[in-house]
């Protein structure tokens, strides 16, 4: 059997979140417009099986085929008739499961390869005498022989996600390095284009010269259209010596479902900004349009306190090894309005609380643009996993003139991060009953600071097209050196493009240290109605969960390329770093051994000393962190954080021997069962499924009822056609063509 950090166990918790009372109230008009947002995101969602690794959507393909002809039940008769345990189909139901949740099979959460807990002969015989198989023979044949091997293959370089030599991609063909990816951006900064809705193909030319494609994501492929804005970038480009050409229709029949989605959903639209919205959006998907996008995203931050929350597109850059291109998901919720009207407290204290933070006033936004701060249940997440909150859009010009949105997901966390006592780990037991107590309401604390002062603090320095500075440079002093600002963004470097591989983490990092270092404000606390007693509780556990986090992120690390895969996870380690640092035992992290004679660790955290000591080492260094980041200072702020990043096995808390002991203890992230919605006549009904594997499987077997088999054979022949850009798998599968 595989290693187990490749594997999803048997009994990985599953939750199905929970959304019935708030569609239950949705007006009929809401509910449509709801419905074809969802339809919108789910399509969209398929994209990002072409973004993860180049068998992920053969994989899907397989899956889906399988399970719509036997559901989990009957499949199971099938799989024990041909020898299987009842543990191995259990393993198979997981894995399926998996792939589903994360969109692929690399785990959204730390970029991780996960493989069949299964022997591959076995499985084999389960789909090839399947009933998927005796209707497509084919069919299904062809897609095990193009994916089979890779499903199980454990070969280190496709352990993980990353590039070259690193890890498999799919944002970038298989020969491209980290230095290709650096003069891709170089190229598409020169031409002010974003990189978030591209993916780079290298080929070498026959006078040997590296040649690049820059594929844009639209429904349009390159055919001229009226359309200047766009057609005018698509074309051929000399840049430092190489050949650039700028195409665009990656994923089109996949974007032609959303737009057309996107289209229904505007006839039950609430407000102009929606409509507006929109259609931006659909001009952004059907040309490849990030500015077009933008535009919508514009319209979205004015569209203040809808009941139907949604945003769409490619958004999140973690998962690019280089940092700049954008994941696609799509979400559809509804308005929590209790827990909404405490984030509409904290958003009327936000000018107050930022005086708080610990840099000179030039150093943040010179007006803060209030936001929307809503407290949302999930009906729909489509991507490759779903996060606790979300502040958006991540478009610094639009951050820094038009403002945000910030948003929490509630029944996310209602589910997600429940924590059961026998599983706890790391922690002292005086402190088990405190932590399961108050996790959950410290939680909803540090994410609303996290997203709202975290992420929507701070100001970039830049000087734009004509030369003009948005700070003064005669009277602006940095506060670490004394000094007159001596760097600082020019016109078409953003934070992504400047900072690139560490910018996600960095800012991630920042966002968690603001929200521990404002739980402290007594103001906080009471907007969230803890005072006295149980306001010290809450700070504490805060502060303990970052402190066991830090631990728990080392699951996140690989010592062979001395990189981390997760940049939420590296960035709690940082802060993790930085309250050791702090000495005069505020944390400790010491290894022991476990009831059970194998290795253990136990972290403890000083409450005591958590205002005298912790407070003035977080403010030292978030003010390092914002001099940094406003100052586009990117070799300082390499230097800073690649330090606290760095996993060794020094003395006294030898993290890299730690490791091993945080991986022998894991607990597996929980998947997450999302419900459908379905159009009968003109009604929308919600169709809830069970917490388990083999429900979160049913619903997708019933989330793409009228054109299921279409869209496997369109994901499959788009991954066909790229498929020379990573040796294999390299040939289409019969019935595939």
């Amino acid at each position: 059997m595989a290693d187990t950090q490749y594997i999803l166990p048997n009994d990985i918790g599953v939750s199905s979140l929970d959304c019935r009372e708030a569609f239950r109230l949705l007006l009929p008009t809401e509910r449509l417009y709801a419905h074809h947002l969802s339809r919108a995101a789910w399509y969209g969602g398929l994209a990002v099986l072409l973004q993860t690794s180049p068998e992920a959507p053969y994989i899907y393909a397989l899956l889906s085929r399988l399970f719509r002809a036997q559901d989990p039940d009957q499949l199971r008769q099938h799989a024990l008739a041909e020898g299987l345990t009842e543990e191995e189909y259990q393993a198979f139901l997981v894995y399926t499961a998996g792939v589903y949740s994360n969109m692929g099979n690399y785990k959204s959460f730390g970029d991780t390869k996960f493989v069949p807990n299964l022997p591959k002969e076995k499985l084999e015989r389960v789909i090839l005498g399947s009933k998927a198989a005796e209707q497509h023979p084919e069919e299904v044949r062809g897609l095990w022989q193009t994916c089979g091997e890779l499903m199980f293959s454990l070969e280190s370089r496709l352990r993980h996600l990353g590039l070259g030599k690193e890890g498999i991609t799919t944002y970038f063909s298989g020969n491209c390095t980290m230095e290709d990816a650096k003069l891709a951006q170089d190229f598409l900064d020169s031409q002010n284009l974003s990189a978030y809705n591209t993916r780079l193909f290298k080929e070498v030319g026959q006078d040997g010269k590296p040649c690049y494609e820059v594929r844009l994501a639209s429904v349009l492929s390159t055919e001229p259209i009226l359309d200047s804005e766009m057609n005018s970038k698509l074309k051929s480009y000399e840049f430092q010596g190489s050949n650039f050409r700028v195409t665009r229709g990656d994923y089109a029949p996949i974007l032609q479902k959303v737009v057309e989605h996107l289209e229904k959903a505007k006839a039950y639209a609430a407000t102009s900004h929606q409509e507006q919205m929109l259609a931006q959006y659909i001009e952004s998907f059907t040309h490849g349009s990030i500015e077009a996008h933008k535009k919508g995203s514009r319209f979205w931050i004015q569209d203040k306190g809808p009941i139907v929350e949604s945003y769409i597109g490619f958004i999140e850059s973690y998962r690019d090894p280089f940092g700049s291109r954008g994941e696609f998901e799509g979400f559809v919720a509804m308005v929590n309005k209790a827990m909404s009207a405490k984030f509409e407290w904290l958003v009327a204290s936000a000018e107050q609380l930022l005086k708080e933070l610990p840099w000179p006033p030039a150093f943040e936004k010179d007006k803060f643009l209030t936001p929307d701060f809503t407290s949302l249940d999930v009906l729909t997440f489509a991507g490759s996993g779903i996060p606790a909150g979300i502040n958006i859009p991540n478009y610094d010009d639009l951050r820094q003139t038009e403002g945000f949105k910030n948003v929490s997901l509630g029944n996310v966390l209602a589910v997600a991060y429940a924590t059961q006592r026998e599983k706890l780990t790391f922690l002292e037991e005086e402190d088990k009953d405190l932590y399961i107590r108050w996790k959950g309401p410290s939680f909803d604390v540090q994410v609303g600071l996290h997203e709202l002062l975290g992420h929507g603090s701070g100001k970039l320095f830049v000087q734009d097209e004509k030369g003009a500075f948005n700070f003064d440079q005669e009277t602006v002093i940095n506060p670490e050196t004394g000094e007159q600002i001596q760097s600082w963004y020019r016109s078409g470097e953003t934070w992504d493009s400047k900072f690139s591989t560490i910018a996600s983490s960095y800012e991630e990092c920042r966002a968690e240290s603001v929200g521990l270092y404002l739980c402290l404000n007594p103001q906080v606390l009471g907007i969230f109605g803890f005072e006295g007693a149980d306001a010290e509780d809450v700070v504490y556990v805060n502060w303990l969960n970052m402190v066991r986090a830090g631990l728990l992120a080392l699951e996140f690390y690989t010592p062979e390329a001395s990189s981390w895969r997760q940049a939420h996870m590296q960035a709690r380690f940082v802060i993790l770093r930085v309250l050791l640092e702090a000495g005069e035992g505020l944390v400790t992290v010491t290894p022991t051994t476990g009831s059970d004679g194998r290795p253990d660790a136990q972290v403890h955290l000083d409450r005591n000393k958590i205002r005298t000591v912790g407070k003035p080492a977080l403010e030292r260094f978030l003010r390092r962190l914002q001099v940094l980041k406003s100052t586009g200072d990117v070799a300082g702020g390499r230097a800073l954080y690649e330090g606290y990043a760095a996993v060794t096995d020094a003395p006294p808390e030898c993290f890299l021997s730690l490791r091993d002991t945080v991986l022998l203890r894991k607990e597996a992230r929980k998947l997450i069962v999302q419900p459908n919605t379905r159009l009968k006549g003109s009604e929308v009904q919600l169709l809830e499924y069970e917490a388990s594997a083999a429900g979160l499987i049913r619903s997708f077997s019933e989330r793409f009822p009228e054109d299921g088999p279409e869209l496997e054979e369109i994901l499959t022949q788009l991954a066909t056609a790229d498929a020379r850009f990573w040796k294999c798998p390299s040939e289409t599968p019969s019935g595939q063509a």
